[in-house]
């Protein structure tokens, strides 16, 4: 008989192996008869998504708390020690999330317990610091204690596989087989911390492996003489919006050599209650907020923001007299096409490069990239299929020479010493292609119009809705039932030419619930629930080759609007 979520919360509340005050908030919920919670944190096992898992910080099987850490780490543990690899370790960074400190801690203590080294850093460090010291370390896999940029609500882990890339499978789907396998919390084996430490089970990890990644960013740099000659013409405006990229984002651009760099005083310090903002998420105009107030303040040339775990990179500039957000794709094609001129221009563009994008970003890249010669792989979304992609080249082809990897979610990739995207070389990066167009009078807006000239224009947006709890995922599930039985072959008066189903394993991708449907003008958008928030996102991806620039722009707005409205009202019949 199949127990129900209420005999788990009572379970819970009586279980000696949770603390006082964990047993006691369930108790709580309990004597309130607050049913609706006790579903919540109790119907279901937390599950692994893109990333691992993630989710809203309380007690309860469903929640993120000490408990799931542990069990996480165990299941993690159980899968590395099935490799059966002699002396095997794991490395663990955290973010400036609440309990980001004390979860590492805690799977620090498991593995310990296992008989598994932890490399642990001494300070919080962004996701590319933790992949760079996976590979460092020469370890079996990676824990990131982080929600990304979600609410202050919530935590998370990403786990990470010997290559430095998220955990991919078939081993992610062992860990959480083997997660779901573990019945009782008090069968975790864990030791405590500083005992762990004495036996050096545990170590800590310092600058020297700072200094390494440092020292290897910098030397990707495509034109780092130009940065280090002209860096102090280019006013920089940084913010890590509380999070951990700090003293690494900073770092990075001094090192390159940009001296006059403003950093948002208000968010400068790791706080996960991330007081100033709504949500710390650099994609949202709102949490560049304080950015762009300074950047009117001092007339500077370039805002950029980073997320919690420093993994995500986003841009604002005053141009045309108005503040101007760029979005992933637009930043992704100012970085692609910046990176290809100047090593054509070195001669250093070799024949057999290559560059690699998630499906849904925007397909102008594929453009840009054949337009030099580069090999283009599209993968599915996620940087975990993106460096995924990276290893299994770089094992069939080694003489195959990576530029760069870019998906629109504001995620962006220039080396190959970690393997996901990396805030910390996206942010001297961006200055770098800021301050090349400064020299020649230009900013990155009029940029990218020079690039939409050359190439032609697209313009991409993308519809993200929330839905949350158990209502919320049946509805999600409905939505992507409609759209899969939509049988129009017009939709807002444009021919559908195909529609595509991938979660039918196709062109020779992974099965994801994912939709694509594409048109006869070019156009296309795809659909796909989200694999750690309670949300599905719509992108949308218009084409215009007909008119002038500004005429294509309208045309495209007009277009796009258009389908926006299509789909919330396919949403909202869900």
């Amino acid at each position: 008989m199949e127990t129900s979520s209420l005999e788990r919360a009572q379970e819970w509340a009586k279980n000696p192996v949770f603390d006082s005050e964990s047993r006691h908030e369930i108790q709580n919920l309990i004597d309130r008869s607050d049913d609706k919670e006790i579903a919540e944190r109790f119907y279901k096992d937390l599950e692994f998504g893109t990333g691992g898992i993630r989710s809203i910080l309380g007690a309860g099987i469903n929640r993120i708390n000490t408990y799931t850490i542990r069990k996480a780490t165990q299941a993690l543990c159980e899968e590395v020690l099935a490799q059966k690899t002699a002396g095997p370790s794991i490395c663990i960074s955290y973010d400036s999330r609440r309990f980001s400190y004390e979860f590492a801690k805690t799977a620090a203590e498991v593995m310990a317990g296992n008989g598994i080294k932890a490399y642990i850093y001494e300070r919080l460090n962004p996701v590319a610091m933790l992949s760079f010291s996976v590979r460092h370390h020469n370890s079996q896999a990676g824990v990131m204690v982080t929600a990304s940029h979600n609410p202050p609500e919530y935590n998370g882990y990403k786990v990470f596989w010997s290559d430095g890339a998220q955990v991919t499978p078939p081993n992610d789907k062992n860990i959480i087989n083997h997660y779901y396998a573990i019945k009782d919390f008090a069968t975790i084996k864990h030791i405590p911390f500083e005992e762990a430490v004495a036996r050096d089970l545990i170590q800590w990890v310092g600058s020297d492996v700072e200094e390494l990644y440092f020292k290897a960013i910098l030397s990707k740099a495509p034109n780092a003489p130009m940065c280090k000659d002209q860096g102090s013409k280019l006013k920089i405006v940084y913010t890590p919006i509380h999070g951990a990229g700090l003293i690494p984002c900073t770092r990075a651009l001094a090192d390159l050599g940009f001296t006059d760099v403003n950093v948002v005083s208000e968010q400068a310090l790791p706080d996960g209650n991330f007081p100033t903002v709504k949500s710390p998420n650099p994609e949202n105009p709102s949490a560049l907020k304080l950015a762009v107030d300074l950047m009117t303040k001092l007339n500077a040339d370039i805002v950029m923001g980073s997320d919690p775990d420093t993994d995500r990179l986003g841009v604002a500039i005053k141009s045309r007299g108005e503040v101007q957000y760029l979005t992933g794709n637009q930043i992704g094609i100012l970085i692609l096409h910046y990176i290809l001129s100047i090593l054509k221009s070195q001669n250093k563009l070799s024949k057999n490069s290559y560059f690699i994008k998630t499906i849904v970003t925007t397909s102008l890249q594929d453009v840009i990239a054949k337009s030099f010669g580069v090999e283009v792989y599209n993968t599915l979304t996620g940087f975990k299929w993106i460096c995924g992609k990276m290893n299994e080249i770089e094992k069939s082809d080694p003489s195959k020479q990576f530029v760069f990897a870019n998906e629109e979610s504001f995620g962006y990739l220039n080396h190959t010493f970690a393997r996901d995207k990396d805030g910390v070389s996206s942010v001297s990066l961006m200055a770098e292609v800021a301050l090349f167009y400064k020299l020649q009078g230009m900013d990155v807006l009029d940029a990218l119009d020079s690039i939409y000239e050359e190439y032609g224009f697209s313009h991409e947006t993308l519809l993200s809705l929330d839905y949350f709890g158990i209502e919320g995922q049946e509805k999600i599930s409905r939505i992507m039932t409609n759209f899969r039985k939509l049988s129009d072959n017009t939709i807002t008066g444009n021919t559908v030419l195909k529609v595509k189903d991938y979660d039918l394993g196709i062109e020779g991708l992974p099965k994801s619930n994912v939709l694509g449907f594409f048109f006869e003008n070019g156009d296309q958008f795809y659909l796909r629930p989200s694999g750690t928030e309670p949300k599905i996102k719509f992108y949308i991806m218009i084409q215009e080759k007909n008119g002038s620039l500004i005429e294509k722009k309208k045309s495209a707005l007009a277009k796009a609007d258009k389908l926006l409205a299509f789909i919330k009202d396919m949403a909202d019949r869900a």
